[in-house]
């Protein structure tokens, strides 16, 4: 940054800086972490030597700060587990309605809810690509981007199917129901990180009025655009701008993510996926429970998190889960249960 044709090209500047500033937020609170360590040992040295009234202040002073410390140490752990290649990228969440109707579509919703809160949590910008109302209620399928740093790595935990057990509003009878719903998590990625064709033969291009909510200008034109990939049959559709090259722009990007996440898949063992596209969106593959009756609870099927604060949940309170799940991804912890086995 200190060369003296730095600023010759605004574009370059700009990423190098965005680079300095994600590369700060990594390192600076691990130095900060590591000086208050330091002065945890200066005040140990204080406590030994001290006596009487003296030591037991220093000593009550020594308790606060370690304790201060202990969230903050989880935090900085937790972040040492985001190294994968997009983990820093945004990520394009998906949320699909499984058999059931009207019921299954309430559930996507109340999804829809949960992620929204969770993202404005993280302090995530969010984006709605693409929201498709249900029959009678709620919605069938929607696709939101959330925007910020290490955003895909921590949403990726939540790729999988969700299961809902609770006394139907739909139902007269008043009768208990499982639904089901499958939540997709892929990385935005930006067209220098992957390199990725798609030849406009192999495009279906469809544009249509936007539905839902919308002003003058969203409605009334065709501006939403519908992409098909033929040749595997993957659909992208975005109505979020009144601009039909935007759309079409955004809907391309998500495209890309989307075959390179699948090239991924096809090239990693299925074992080691929780759930692809496509997965079963039923009994059996779920990754998460969610029990409202007869009782309260939402268990984590592939960790064993457990938590009877439902409301919390659903009201986005998810870190429990994301972290316990990257905890358990992490290699140091899965060498550590190969060895306890052993």
């Amino acid at each position: 940054m200190g060369a003296p044709t730095f600023w010759d090209n605004t574009e370059r500047a700009q990423k190098h800086i965005a680079k300095l500033n994600i590369l700060k937020r990594s390192v600076l609170p691990v130095v900060a972490f590591q000086k208050k360590v330091d002065d945890v040992n200066v005040m140990t040295e204080l406590v030994e030597a001290a006596a009487g009234a003296e030591k037991e202040t220093y000593a009550r002073e020594l308790e606060a700060q370690v304790s201060g410390m202990v969230s903050e140490l989880d935090q900085l752990e937790i972040a040492s587990f985001l190294t994968g290649q997009f983990d820093k990228n945004n990520a394009i969440l998906s949320i699909q309605s499984g058999a059931g109707g009207t019921e299954s579509n309430d559930w996507a919703d109340m999804l829809f809810r949960m992620y929204s809160r969770w993202a404005e949590r993280r302090e995530f910008a969010i984006e709605v690509q693409d929201v498709q109302a249900g029959d009678q209620a709620g919605i069938s399928k929607a696709t939101m981007l959330l925007k910020g740093e290490n955003a895909y790595g921590y949403a990726k935990a939540e790729r999988g199917v969700h299961r809902l057990v609770r006394i139907s509003p739909f139902d007269a009878n008043k009768r208990r129901h499982t639904s089901f719903c499958a939540v997709d998590v892929i990385a935005e990625i930006a067209e220098e990180q992957v390199d990725i064709e798609i030849p406009e033969a192999e495009l279906r291009v469809d544009v249509y009025r936007s539905s839902g909510k919308g002003g003058q200008g969203v409605n009334t034109t065709d501006s939403a655009v519908r992409l098909t990939h033929l040749p595997t049959g993957l659909v992208v559709v975005c109505q979020n701008e009144r601009s039909q090259l935007k759309n079409k722009a955004t809907a391309m990007k998500i495209l890309k993510s989307r075959l390179y996440e699948r090239r991924q898949d096809e090239q990693r063992a299925e074992m080691d996926k929780f759930y692809g596209e496509k997965g079963e969106i039923g009994w059996g593959s779920q990754i998460r429970s969610y029990v409202l009756q007869p009782y309260q609870m939402v268990k984590d099927l592939r960790t064993g998190m457990s938590t009877s604060d439902t409301q919390g949940v659903l009201d986005g309170d998810l870190d429990r889960f994301v972290n316990a799940w990257l905890r358990a991804g992490c290699p140091r912890h899965r060498n550590k249960d190969i060895q306890m086995e052993e």
